[in-house]
């Protein structure tokens, strides 16, 4: 294989995780690597349609001020992922800015942003975030792209746009894995045409690991716990967690869903948390809310209690996961990674078959030259 040839898959495959991890994350709802803003709110930083690197916050270490992050808002934009600057934190709550924006988030409405709320983090070298120019121009046209491809795939099988949409990606990736895989390998001194083959199995079964990865991440990487702080004071008084002693208020808690697959939550309170609703399904691009009643020791002083979340893809009846839930909370993981690699193994084996594509490799310019030659 010459250095061109690795080279250019070097490119290919480089382009293919870029493309990969913009649509994952567009489907699971987080950023998946990479993340982009589509607004001036991060200007200078970030220009509009700007990506940068996306770090999950499960792996990203302690929020600290000054940093960059994209959280589930509630108001700001209308709702959905927000990627703002932590200017102030206090109490495992934190108040965020847009670097061009006059106000913080918190003075134009938006709850303090909790851990749970915070999906990646934008790594910084020097105090700044490493910027890729234009890549979400280039998601958001590619999306477009996508939907324009589903709409008549859409029309002539009466699937939703989004099912569609996922089957012109995999018609993509298709295409795609064939380009990176289907040139190469034989050494370019040769001089008689050779048969290139084309490991079809492969491919299958990279996709679907590669498939399997994301499903679980999506899984795994939203759960985790949000803290409350509760001050246990001799009397209650106005402020957020201020409660008397021995006694209780309430909070909400909010379970969103920016993906395309509606999901399925378990939700456990800790000591002094207990949750009203211990099952949470929420459709795709929607949340839900509960409450959770938050009680005071008969001591006074600072105290924290959390609130505990499992987050499931409901690609399984939900009394299924159910069931699963109950013997092991990795036991539905384990299910639906199962059912979805065993679809998409299935979907790729019988589109590309087995065993390996063959095809004559005759087109080098110097293999043309010497056939004319002889020919002549």
């Amino acid at each position: 294989m010459s250095w061109g040839h690795r080279v250019r898959v070097l490119c290919l495959g480089l382009a293919a995780l870029v493309v990969a991890s913009l649509f994952v994350g567009q489907v699971l709802g987080q950023p998946v690597l990479l993340g982009f803003v589509e607004t001036g709110s991060m200007e200078p930083t970030l220009q509009p349609g700007d990506g940068f690197i996306a770090l999950p916050a499960a792996v990203a270490g302690p929020i600290e001020e000054g940093d960059v992050v994209t959280f589930r808002a509630t108001t700001v934009g209308g709702g959905g992922l927000t990627t703002h600057r932590v200017v102030e934190t206090q109490g495992g709550q934190f108040t965020t800015k847009g670097d061009a924006n006059p106000f913080t988030d918190q003075a134009s409405g938006e709850p303090p942003v909790t851990r749970a709320r915070i999906v990646a983090v934008a790594p910084q070298v020097g105090g700044s975030i490493l910027v890729l120019p234009e890549l979400g121009t280039v998601a958001v046209g590619s999306q477009q792209v996508l939907d324009t491809a589903a709409r008549p795939v859409s029309q002539a099988t009466g699937l939703p746009v989004a099912t569609a949409r996922g089957f012109v990606t995999v018609g993509l990736a298709v295409g795609l894995a064939l380009a990176l895989t289907s040139e190469g390998t034989g050494p370019p001194a040769r001089d008689l045409a050779r048969d290139v083959g084309v490991n079809r199995h492969r491919i299958t079964q990279v996709v679907t690991a590669a498939v399997v990865v994301a499903v679980t991440a999506a899984m795994v990487l939203p759960a985790g716990a949000a803290a409350f702080e509760i001050v246990s004071a001799e009397q209650d008084a106005p402020g957020p967690r201020v409660i008397e002693q021995g006694d209780s208020e309430q909070a909400n808690y909010t379970v969103a869903n920016g993906g395309v697959v509606p999901v399925v939550s378990y939700l456990s309170g800790s000591e002094r948390a207990s949750v009203a609703t211990e099952r949470v399904v929420t459709a795709a691009r929607s949340q839900q809310q509960t409450t959770v009643t938050l009680s005071a020791p008969a001591e006074t002083g600072l105290y924290r209690a959390t609130v505990s979340e499992q987050r499931y893809l409901a690609v399984l009846p939900v009394g299924v996961i159910d069931r699963l839930h109950v013997v092991h909370p990795l036991a539905p993981v384990i299910a639906i990674d199962l059912w979805i690699g065993a679809v998409v193994y299935g979907l790729f084996r019988v589109t590309l078959g087995t065993g390996r594509t063959r095809r004559r490799r005759a087109d080098r310019p110097g293999a043309v030259a010497r056939r004319l030659r002889r020919y002549l």
